[in-house]
């Protein structure tokens, strides 16, 4: 497994990373934890989940419980005020049994938390990290434009952002802009919810990009086996893979 530095927040990182909210739909919690602890056990040390899917959130922190410090946790929040923000912050860390929160990122619609805005929810991020809560601010969204003023507001440390071989071609840009501005990028969406059945195209797109962290969520142990075998064998990208890239987008798009 390759580990990489997540951007400003100096995290070593799986490239590999575990987009865990898919276990809130899983009814074997057994098959959940089976999922994580092979994923921990392959090399896997970043694990992505939300406070909306409070399940995930559970299943996630019990199956790492044990194995806390040697992994890279991130859950989400769109809360709406700084007192709920905080309520989800605090109910985050009791739901996964954990003191921390290594990236906490904030669910941006339609204004993006400013230092001094009224509103008071990046200054409640910013009280949680100095009260040690959580580790570093991060920001998730899928408008294109927020997500560019994100990155050049230098408040947050991460942007996650859906991102796949059938995305716009602009969004590659924000790939470069991160890494320009040293922000770590999260591809949410690598299958694109599940429109992409092509694993070895999907990955191999992704892999081409060393500062992208796509949040693979894999729904079954066999699924899980196919991303990790093409981690150790990743596909040649050539002439007639772009091509075939290309073939792709034009299908789905």
């Amino acid at each position: 497994m390759e580990y990489v530095r997540l951007g400003k927040t100096n995290l070593l990182a799986s490239r590999i990373s575990f987009g865990a909210m898919s276990l809130q739909d899983m009814q074997d919690a057994e098959l959940a934890t089976q999922l994580v602890k092979k994923s921990y056990d392959a090399g896997i040390n970043f694990f992505d989940t939300s406070h909306v899917k409070r399940k995930s959130e559970k299943l996630l922190g019990d199956a790492l419980h044990e194995i806390r410090k040697n992994v890279i946790v991130a859950t989400k929040s769109s809360a709406s005020s700084a007192k709920e923000l905080l309520q989800d912050i605090d109910e985050s860390l009791a739901i996964m049994h954990m003191d921390a929160i290594d990236i906490y990122q904030y669910e941006v619609s339609g204004f993006i938390p400013q230092k001094d805005s009224a509103d008071r929810i990046y200054q409640t991020l910013v009280h949680a990290k100095s009260a040690g809560k959580i580790q570093h601010i991060g920001a998730v969204t899928e408008d294109f434009d927020i997500a560019v003023k994100i990155i050049k507001s230098g408040l947050y440390e991460t942007l996650q952002f859906p991102f796949n071989m059938i995305s716009p071609v602009e969004t590659a840009s924000l790939v470069d802009l991160c890494f320009e501005h040293d922000i770590g990028f999260l591809a949410m969406q690598p299958l694109c919810g599940g429109v992409i059945s092509n694993i070895p195209l999907a990955f191999g797109f992704l892999y081409q990009f060393e500062n992208v962290f796509p949040l693979w969520s894999p729904r079954s142990l066999e699924e899980l086996a196919h991303i990790l075998y093409f981690n150790e064998h990743p596909p040649v990208i050539d002439d007639s893979f772009q091509q075939d890239i290309e073939k792709a987008r034009m299908f789905f798009n």
